[in-house]
Formats: C-alpha cells, sequence, structure tokens
C-alpha cells in the first residue's frame, strides 16, 4: 500500500487525515464536567480579567495548574469566541502534532513502514483518538514528556559515540520545562525515573557525565522559571509553595470520587487504546528484535535500546500511577506513547513474516466482542431504559438522570454494525497471504471512522442523561444579575452562566447566601439525593426538577 504513496507526500497525508478526523464537531456537546469545563473556565478567566500570569477559577487562585495550556486555550478563544470548539482546538492541533512527530521519530530510527504503523496506531486506537477530540491538559503534557525523554535518548547516543550532545540536551530540557509549565513538576518525576531505571539496567554504567545532567537541568528550570519565577518575583512564595503541596497530596490521597483497584490502569490501557493494545503485548517483554534491512550494528543497538526506553516509559507511568491513590482515565495516558510504539513494532514484524499469532487473534476477539456487546447493548437498553430502575434504587440522582428525553432509534445500532463489518474486514484479509498489511491499514483507519461515528451517534445522548439539565439551566442565567450556587461540586455553573468577577467576597459564603441579607436573587442546583442540604431553609423556593437535579431560587426581597 505504502508504495502506491510518495513518500514526500506522508506528512502532508497525515496532516490532512489528522485535520479530517480531529477537527469536526468539537464543538458539537457541552464541555464536560470536571476537567474539561474546570480548564476551559480557567482560560475564559484570564481572558476576562486580563490577568495571564495567574491562574484562577472562580475569580480566586487556582494553584492546582500551571498555566501553559490555558494560554492556549484563551489564545484560542479569543481567535473563535468563548464556547466548546475553541476549548477542544489546542488538543486537535496536538494530534496533528503528534502524529507528525511519531512519524519523523519512527522514519528516523527504523524506516517508512514503521513510522506509517506508528501513526496509524495512535491515531486508530480508541483512547488516544479520543483525547485529541477532549479540552483536558494531557495530550499536550505528554507529547512535551516524551519529546523530552526522546531527546535525552538522542543525547546519551552522541555522547557514547564521542559526539557533542549539548544541543539534544537543551532541546530535551526545553520540552520537560514546558512539560512542567504544562501540568507540574510530575513531568520531571517521570523523566527521572526513567533515567533512574535505565542507569540500573546498564548495571550503574553512567550514559551521562554529571555536567550534561546539569546543563539539562539549567534548561529544565530556565524554561519553567518563565512563569514559576515571574510569579515568584511579582506575588512572593505562596502561590508556589501552594501548587507543589497540593501535587504531593495528589499523589498520596485519593481525590473525592476518583478511587480505584490496583489493576485500573492495566484495564483501562488494554480495553482503551484497542486495538493497538493487543498487538503491543509481544513487544513489552525484552526479546531480540532482527531486521534484515539493518546493515550497520549501531543502527541496530540505536533501536534496540529506544525500545528499552520506551518499555521502561511504560512501566513507570503504570506503576506509578497504580501506586497513586486517586484513580482518573488519563492518569495512565503517558502510556499511549510508547504503548503504540510498541504495537508498531509488532505490526511492522507481523507484516514481514505475514502471519499473526494465534492467542493474538484470540485477545482480538475477546476485546472486540466486549466492545461489540456494549455497542449492542446501548440501543436496546436506551428504547427500554426503565429496566435500569430496579437497579437504581439506592442512587436516587440516577433514577432522576435516566427519567432524561432521548430519543434511541435503530439507527443508534450503526457503530455497532460499522464495527462488525470492520471486525470480518480485517479477519479476512489478516487471514489472507499477502494482504496483512492492508488489513492492518484498513483496521487502524477504520477505527479512527468508528470512533467518530459514535461519538456522534452516542456522545450527545450521554450528555443529555448525565449533565445536560444542569448545562441548561446555566445557561439561562447569562443575562441575568443573579448568583447561582450549586451545592455539588462543579465548575459547569461558572463557564455557562459567563460568571462575571464580583466585588462582593460574601457570594462565597455559602451561610451567606442561604441565610444573609443577599443583595441579588440566588438559584441554588442540588442533586436530587442531596435536598436535605436546602430544604430546610424557608425563604428558599423549588422552581422545578429536572433529570435528577433540582433547581431553587432565594429571591433579594425576601433576603432583605
Amino acid at each position: 500500500m505504502l508504495n502506491k504513496i510518495p513518500p514526500k507526500y506522508d506528512l502532508l497525508l497525515i496532516i490532512l487525515g489528522a485535520v479530517f478526523f480531529f477537527f469536526p464537531f468539537l464543538g458539537g456537546v457541552h464541555l464536560f464536567d470536571w476537567d474539561e469545563i474546570n480548564f476551559a473556565e480557567c482560560a475564559r478567566e484570564m481572558i476576562v480579567t486580563g490577568d495571564y500570569l495567574r491562574v484562577h477559577i472562580d475569580y480566586q487562585p487556582f494553584w492546582e495548574k500551571p498555566p501553559l495550556f490555558f494560554w492556549l486555550q484563551a489564545l484560542s478563544m479569543r481567535l473563535f469566541g468563548v464556547g466548546e470548539y475553541a476549548a477542544r482546538l489546542p488538543n486537535a492541533i496536538c494530534g496533528i502534532l503528534t502524529l507528525c512527530t511519531v512519524y519523523l521519530i519512527g522514519k528516523k530510527l527504523h524506516n517508512r513502514s514503521l513510522a506509517w504503523f506508528w501513526v496509524l496506531a495512535f491515531g486508530g486506537s480508541i483512547l488516544p483518538h479520543l483525547y485529541f477530540k477532549s479540552g483536558i491538559i494531557d495530550p499536550w503534557f505528554n507529547l512535551f514528556i516524551f519529546l523530552g525523554i526522546y531527546f535525552l535518548f538522542r543525547s546519551t547516543w552522541q555522547y557514547q559515540n564521542q559526539k557533542n550532545s549539548y544541543l539534544f540536551l537543551a532541546i530535551a530540557g526545553l520540552f520537560t520545562g514546558l512539560a512542567i509549565l504544562t501540568k507540574g513538576p510530575v513531568a520531571g518525576l517521570i523523566t527521572a525515573l526513567v533515567l533512574g531505571i535505565y542507569w540500573l539496567i546498564q548495571r550503574f554504567r553512567w550514559f551521562l557525565h554529571l555536567g550534561h545532567f546539569l546543563f539539562y537541568g539549567l534548561f529544565v528550570l530556565l524554561t519553567a522559571g518563565l512563569w514559576f519565577g515571574l510569579e515568584i518575583w511579582q506575588n512572593g512564595t505562596w502561590f508556589v509553595s501552594t501548587f507543589i503541596e497540593y501535587q504531593i497530596r495528589l499523589l498520596r490521597t485519593e481525590d473525592a470520587g476518583h478511587g480505584g483497584f490496583l489493576g485500573y490502569h492495566f484495564v483501562v490501557l488494554f480495553l482503551g487504546v484497542f486495538p493497538a493494545s493487543i498487538f503491543a503485548f509481544k513487544t513489552l517483554l525484552p526479546q531480540k528484535i532482527a531486521w534484515p534491512s539493518w546493515n550497520h550494528i549501531e543502527t541496530t543497538k540505536l533501536v534496540w535500546d529506544f525500545k528499552i526506553w520506551m518499555q521502561i516509559l511504560f512501566l513507570v507511568v503504570l506503576i506509578l500511577f497504580s501506586l497513586v491513590q486517586s484513580k482518573i482515565v488519563h492518569y495512565s495516558s503517558l502510556c499511549y506513547f510508547p504503548l503504540t510504539y510498541l504495537a508498531a513494532l509488532r505490526l511492522n514484524e507481523i507484516v514481514k513474516n505475514d502471519s499473526i499469532l494465534k492467542w493474538e487473534k484470540t485477545l482480538f476477539w475477546v476485546v472486540t466482542a466486549l466492545w461489540l456487546i456494549v455497542l449492542f447493548a446501548l440501543p436496546i437498553v436506551g428504547q427500554n431504559i426503565a429496566i435500569l430502575k430496579p437497579l437504581l434504587q439506592k442512587d436516587l440522582f440516577a433514577l432522576g438522570n435516566i427519567e432524561a428525553e432521548v430519543s434511541w432509534t435503530f439507527l443508534d445500532f450503526i457503530p455497532f454494525l460499522f464495527l462488525a463489518i470492520l471486525t470480518v474486514y480485517f479477519v479476512y484479509f489478516s487471514s489472507t497471504k499477502g494482504q496483512l498489511q492492508k488489513g492492518i491499514f484498513g483496521l487502524f483507519v477504520g477505527m479512527a471512522f468508528f470512533i467518530n461515528i459514535t461519538l456522534i451517534f452516542f456522545i450527545n445522548k450521554i450528555e443529555a442523561y448525565s449533565q445536560n439539565a444542569a448545562i441548561e439551566f446555566y445557561i439561562s442565567k447569562q443575562t441575568e444579575d443573579c448568583y447561582v450556587y450549586p451545592l455539588h461540586r462543579t465548575y459547569a455553573h461558572m463557564f455557562y452562566t459567563l460568571q462575571k468577577p464580583t466585588y462582593n467576597k460574601k457570594r462565597y459564603v455559602k451561610d451567606w447566601l442561604l441565610e444573609g441579607e443577599i443583595d441579588k436573587d440566588v438559584y441554588f442546583v442540588s442533586k436530587v439525593n442531596h435536598l436535605h442540604r436546602i430544604q430546610k431553609y424557608k425563604d428558599i423556593q423549588e422552581i422545578y426538577r429536572k433529570n435528577g437535579f433540582v433547581f431553587f431560587k432565594r429571591s433579594k426581597a425576601i433576603g432583605e
């Protein structure tokens, strides 16, 4: 298949494909709580306040994240207006850069064939693809960490071959510093763990000297210091020290609602990075790589070494975030880089040998069957939603959620049918001699289409059940001069009411809003299972209920 495409058009084809898959429908559904709305609101408040140095949420200092990603979102909102599309656009652009990056690195270290398999494995697997259509920080964070580690790897080879490695070290420090500016010091922790384990594998033989590490660290500090240093210089150490304390606390304690079992991230990666995860299994374990086209021994050693770095990166991220108390899907998303690379190694080997192992076929069938069962069951359950009520009797909020008016039709079986046909296509070509490359290309390109088709059919339905009733209410209050106070953790009311800053600091005091002499009408939003928090207040009147949410109003006249 590759022989039909001139190599000079590869990058153009990747860019056009990424634009085709990642850019459409970014604004087709509201942002989801918590992270998407949280980050978009930080960017919106940057624009409102004009303060691009310090991150705010609810117009108060927000020390949980550095500002780089919010700068990107704020720029996007400046260009395209405040909304879902602008909030997600930076990650679509990151998708283009990521696929181009893995292609260039794959081609540099291996060959064109493997480079394309890496692109396909990354862009055609479920979670990696979905993240480029989201508004969360991790795609940029992961790209910067990966590039930092890649250029560290390149610098070690320059050093071992007695060549100048300082340029690669400077670039590595730049990208690690950008990663820290994107999400925090965990980028440095992950990089340090990778270097440390590689040092152990090398039997404590130094692959760089002390001066190299200091030079690299200097560029990390210079880059990260663009914000951390300026913040300390202008406002003192409180904000930065609180930020660091939060990062440490996040690693040691379970965030509310984000616990999980020890193997949580293994399951997420196995099912979520399908189908690349199936083909990565064989290359996760140490083995000899032999490629007939590699005639130069140094090239073989370089590739072998890079594979070790990727195995280390995968295991570091998987183990680190399995041990962390908070379990969130995107915590292990940095694994997408090594996992898809290892899958690309195996796919290249499969095409070369023109055969897939039986256990790989079995794993493929098992995971595909699981997804097909889910896709087949969703429309059936949706059309007969009442069958869930006996299972949700103890969860009043979930019972309210499924009361949402959602239209399910037989057209909602299209994602199921598409995946079933794609599976038959892959099985046929993978069983036909000399057709494996066509089968693999078709599988991953087809998966990219499948992911987008599934989003089109299901994402608005999911939102209708989960949060749309509340979002609609918040939007209805955009032009009203009032306070909106949810009685559960959310950021949606800030972003979707286009909340403005106020000089009345009492509005942050819950008791004042509930009982004080308010200067504006106050609207309260409660989940139906939390009504005990508000029903005891006599002058707060219920307005209406919808899909598990209950909306109240306390009028200014009553509070005076």
